[in-house]
């Protein structure tokens, strides 16, 4: 007894259409990323979203500057002279990027930091950006991570030699987190000459305004 149900054979353009392979997916356009570090792994995958302020900018190629890797050494190379590129935003966002813990982000952030505040005119530049860098560095200062810490004790320092007296009222609001760490043999001997330099940079006023004294484990401002 047969069933009701009847299998037409398939056409010729049934056929062709069954056998067409499938389309290729369009090649993924290069990412501003892939121009500015094309040595590093590409970290902006579909796994991984940018974590801070600085990676965003970093993933649309808004930082002027990319690594240049060496035999021995790093190096940053900047796309433009470094005196000509506007301090605001370009140096609390690299300030942001301290808290970063991968690379090249880490690399990148500390060195721009370092170099642009080394440029002719800085002083005046960064003085007024310090109510947004000061709650920047107090984060990278309170980071978990050590190297986090470090490079934003090493940006506090170079920040300090820049702004001189400027950063002094700022200054209790950063000794606390240092005050931490300085429990931590593994830092005790960095925090303190850290200190040292602040004072030195920090003037007379440092001892009036903040009254910096640090002994036996303790800052107390």
């Amino acid at each position: 007894m047969s069933s009701g149900i009847q299998i037409k054979p398939k056409t010729a353009v049934q056929k062709s259409k069954t056998s067409l392979p499938h389309s290729p997916q369009p090649a993924t356009k290069p990412k501003p990323s892939d121009r500015l570090n094309p040595k590093t792994i590409d970290p902006f995958s579909d796994y991984s979203r940018p974590a801070s302020a600085f990676a965003a900018v970093y993933a649309k190629g808004g930082i002027p500057c990319r690594l240049v890797h060496g035999s021995v050494k790093h190096r940053l190379q900047w796309e433009c002279l470094p005196e000509t590129v506007p301090f605001d935003p370009l140096l609390v966002t690299l300030a942001e990027g301290l808290r970063e813990t991968k690379h090249p982000y880490t690399f990148v952030s500390k060195e721009g930091f370092k170099e642009l505040l080394m440029v002719d005119g800085a002083t005046e530049k960064a003085i007024p950006l310090l109510p947004r860098l000061v709650p920047v560095l107090k984060a990278a200062l309170a980071h978990p991570d050590d190297e986090v810490f470090g490079r934003g004790l090493d940006a506090l320092v170079q920040l300090s030699a820049v702004v001189g007296p400027s950063l002094n009222d700022h200054l209790k609001h950063l000794l606390t987190n240092l005050s931490r760490r300085l429990m931590n043999k593994k830092f005790r001997e960095k925090i303190t000459v850290a200190l040292q330099k602040l004072e030195q940079y920090g003037g007379k006023e440092i001892h009036e305004n903040v009254s910096v004294k640090y002994s036996k484990g303790s800052i107390h401002t």
